[in-house]
């Protein structure tokens, strides 16, 4: 079950003909005399953020040409057209990167984007309604479930095949086999 890194609600849905944007990754800090930022990769598809490519910074979804990438460890190097030089990238601390969700490939079946999951409803396999994905948690072993139930606490669902039976996107509901221990009900 994969979906690209991003647990941040205000890319689900947006009102009608606007675009969707989805985080690739997040700029950390300038780096360098020569406007590079260092960029935490926040997608499954690194490939993704290459030179000619638009992405958008920020809440306000600013967009910006990326000029040249290169790997720094775990993260990227990316330098900007329109921003030259270090203090040009000094606005970019720890500020999101997005593209628009059409610029994305699409993903084999049964793989999912995380803007797709927010705001699916919740169910189990024995029709008990537990709420909406309110995020997705991205950890080392799986994602999870940040689902939030119409009342009382947020319920964490492993994103696990033996739990998450089916997901229907058509219908936005997710289908879930609670094992035991899961819930405390």
């Amino acid at each position: 079950m994969n979906s690209d890194k991003n647990s941040n609600n205000n890319t689900g849905s947006s009102p009608k003909d606007e675009p969707v944007f989805v985080i690739i990754g997040k700029f950390r800090r300038p780096h360098g005399i020569r406007g590079e930022i260092v960029m935490t990769v926040l997608t499954n598809f690194p490939e993704l953020v290459k030179p000619g490519q638009r992405v958008f910074a920020g809440e306000k979804h600013q967009p910006y040409v990326i000029n040249s990438i290169r790997w720094h460890g775990a993260d990227m190097l990316i330098s900007l057209e329109e921003l030259p030089d270090r203090t040009a990238v000094e606005i970019f601390r720890n500020i999101m990167v997005y593209m628009k969700a059409d610029d994305v490939p699409e993903l084999p079946e049964g793989d999912f984007y995380i803007h797709q999951l927010v705001g699916m409803e919740v169910i189990t396999d024995q029709g008990l309604t537990l709420g909406r994905i309110k995020e997705i948690i991205v950890t080392g072993a799986n994602d999870v479930y940040l689902v939030e139930p119409a009342e009382g606490k947020d319920i964490l669902i492993p994103a696990i095949d033996q739990v998450v039976l089916d997901i229907n996107e058509e219908e936005g509901k997710v289908l879930v086999h609670i094992i035991p221990g899961l819930l405390d009900l």
